[in-house]
């Protein structure tokens, strides 16, 4: 099935307050004064509301200085004319305020996005040393890094940056080589979805250049598995990194298997489970095409033996229920289903899961190992629990959990913005 991008942009509906945000700051003695703003640190946004979120939709801007022009770093305000940080403006966008950085210090400039790149590299190179397990990775996460509106994938010596933020398009050119110097990498490929860059005021065209001079192709190593990543075919950023030590994990459990990846994409479940845990059999579905046909390229590339399905996930999966068909070990990793909190299309994307994982779990042995995964931001874990044993109670089986994890460590999540903590995955044993 085409998977969606599974780390999206966050809408309106998806701010609340945090756990753990700082109480508002405490009333003057004269709260019906007037804010002085004749000595604010120009340009300048406030706020109307108090907040420690960093995505602020126009709902929650107050005044911005006349001379703020889209795309710039301003000084943050708080409705009480406190200094709160710095963000970048885009009057025109959905998001029309990106706090980089919260703190009540000195004016932070525009050093601050390099002290920001060079944190969030040295944290995947230094602290974790991903290199030695892999060469793909996020090298820079939006908001997990303090750098909203920026994705960088690092695939080889290739950089594969997505961007959702004017501010970080305009200097994103001037931070290529220092991010090459960092991550060790040539090439760089940027993407701009065409309506968000509309809306934004983002020119593709201003990375035309770029594009042309990095590979389409790049092969890349992740535990002893090869793949190959097709930056024009592939969704997303061509592969999903997220999914890294989940894919290891289920090598645990599929010696001498029969095992079935529903959803496969282009079969980094399927290939971890034969090349790094010897599984005896693994048939692989999806319904994108161009990502079966990737599949096998990466199969041959281990020479791997697979079986592919060209199908739709809730078809085949209905056909092998009838069939009496079923697996030692099932992984059920589907494209995002919810997209808004309005009750329609939430409720219709909360019934493909349990409808999905229904199917799915019919086709587990007894005693057969069944991972399920959802990487719709707008379903929070426990959820995602409770629709899944609603899926296995429906067909009289239980599910014995013995984990729950998410995304590597190169996905973080600031304390401000749970909400981009979208990966899911539950483990279990279907009884």
């Amino acid at each position: 099935m085409p998977r969606q991008k599974s780390q999206p942009e966050p809408s309106d509906d998806d701010v609340s307050t945090p756990a753990g945000a700082p109480p508002p700051p405490a009333a003057s003695a004269n709260p019906g004064a007037p804010v002085d703003r004749s000595q604010w640190a120009r340009p300048w946004a406030q706020l109307k509301y108090f907040t420690f979120q960093p995505a602020i939709f126009p709902r929650l801007l107050g005044q911005v200085s006349p001379d703020a022009r889209p795309g710039d770093l301003v000084t943050v305000y708080d409705k009480a004319g406190q200094r709160l940080g710095a963000g970048l403006y885009n009057p025109r966008a959905k998001i029309v305020l990106r706090v980089v950085a919260h703190g009540a210090e000195a004016e932070l400039g525009e050093a601050y996005f390099e002290r920001a790149i060079r944190r969030a590299v040295a944290l995947r190179r230094d602290v974790f040393k991903l290199d030695a397990d892999t060469d793909a990775y996020r090298l820079i996460g939006s908001d997990g890094d303090g750098l909203s509106g920026l994705a960088i994938d690092r695939y080889g010596d290739t950089l594969l940056c997505e961007v959702y933020s004017l501010g970080m398009a305009q200097r994103l050119p001037g931070w290529l080589p220092l991010l090459h110097k960092l991550a060790g990498t040539k090439f760089a490929r940027v993407q701009v979805d065409h309506d968000l860059g509309s809306l934004e005021g983002i020119k593709p065209s201003a990375f035309k250049e770029t594009n042309a001079a990095a590979p389409r192709l790049v092969k890349i190593r992740e535990h002893g598995v090869r793949y190959e990543v097709d930056f024009a075919e592939g969704h997303k950023t061509g592969f999903f990194c997220d999914q890294r030590e989940n894919r290891r994990a289920v090598a645990r459990f599929t010696r001498g298997a029969r095992v079935l990846d529903l959803c496969c994409y282009t079969g980094g479940f399927s290939l971890c489970a034969k090349v790094l845990g010897g599984a005896d059999e693994v048939t692989s579905v999806d319904l994108d095409e161009a990502a079966i046909a990737q599949a096998k390229r990466n199969a041959n590339l281990n020479q791997a033996r697979l079986k592919f399905v060209h199908a739709d996930a809730f078809a085949y999966a209905r056909q092998m229920q009838t069939n009496g068909g079923q697996w030692d070990v099932v992984v059920l990793d589907p494209p995002k289903f919810i997209f808004t909190r309005e009750a329609p299309g939430n409720h219709e994307g909360r019934k493909k899961y349990e409808d999905l994982n229904q199917l799915a779990i019919s086709l587990v042995k007894p005693g057969g190992v069944f991972v399920t995964c959802s990487c719709s931001g707008l379903l929070s874990l426990e959820d995602f629990e409770q629709h899944v044993i609603k899926a296995a109670h429906r067909q009289q089986r239980r599910l014995q959990f013995f984990d729950r994890t998410g995304p590597g460590a190169d996905h973080p999540v600031y304390s401000n913005c749970l909400e981009s903590r979208y990966l899911k995955v539950l483990w279990a044993r279907v009884i």
